[in-house]
């Protein structure tokens, strides 16, 4: 894999772009000087935590030919105080639609996140990463 992180203005702004030209725009917080021009690198960190989790939760049910109808992740985040501000804890809520089996959520859930997500793997072992199921 082989990433291109470009400055795109003269303060914080930044795109990457993998080989395919598919990109992201990342800022800094205005605080620092940036504009809000993209998501801060800590909010794309924990978005990768959540997106790759997902795919192996949604490979796992579809394996068990069960189609999702609605599937929302919400990420939650506490931050470390000073520099560096790592994350001590991440919590994710999964919701999915009701007639998601609650035991086959559970189980994919735990299994793409402790054995299956190459992101939740390569993360500080110190980060305290929950879990809870909703159904909607």
């Amino acid at each position: 894999m082989t990433l291109v992180l470009k400055k795109t203005d003269e303060a914080f702004g930044m795109t990457v772009s993998n080989e395919k030209g598919l990109s992201i725009q990342m800022d800094a917080s205005p605080d620092l000087g940036g504009k809000d021009s993209g998501m801060r690198p800590m909010e794309v960190l924990a978005s990768s935590l959540a997106g790759c989790i997902s795919v192996d939760v949604i490979l796992i049910l579809r394996k068990q030919r069960i189609e999702l109808t609605h599937y929302n992740v919400i990420i939650d985040t506490k931050r470390a105080e000073g520099v560096p501000a790592p994350f001590e804890s991440i919590h994710l809520t999964f919701e999915f639609s009701k007639e998601v089996d609650p035991d086959k959520a559970e189980r994919a859930v735990k299994l793409a996140k402790e054995k299956y997500c190459s992101v939740s793997a390569s993360l500080h072992p110190d980060i305290t990463i929950t879990h809870e199921i909703r159904f909607i």
